[in-house]
């Protein structure tokens, strides 16, 4: 049974590594943008979603190796910030899908 052992650590180690890759793509994501950009979109401040994306980081770097248990707190907030904030900025800033493809509206 050590072999099992070990590809669930590997396959822990690997959820967890790719949590932490989602985290810090949404914090960059959220440095590019200007901080007008959040007020206009109707979302929190820039400030803040900064200090929740840095914690997230912060903690997905600790928990690296775990990801479940309170590591799943900072892949909650990073996801938030992909499905919910990162699509509105992108509209207010213009870089956003209109929902018009190359055949008309979907």
């Amino acid at each position: 049974m050590p072999a099992l052992g070990s590809i669930d650590q590997l396959i822990s180690v690997l959820l967890g590594l790719a949590a932490l890759a989602m985290e810090v793509f949404a914090l960059v994501d959220a440095l590019r943008h200007r901080s007008e950009a959040f007020t206009a979109a109707g979302k929190l401040t820039k400030q803040l979603w900064m200090i929740i994306l840095i914690v997230a980081v912060l903690i997905g770097f600790l928990t690296r190796y775990n990801p479940l248990g309170i590591g799943i707190l900072p892949v909650v907030a990073a996801a938030v910030y992909l499905a919910d904030v990162r699509p509105a900025l992108r509209r207010i800033s213009g870089r956003g899908s209109s929902g018009n493809g190359s055949y008309g509206s979907w």
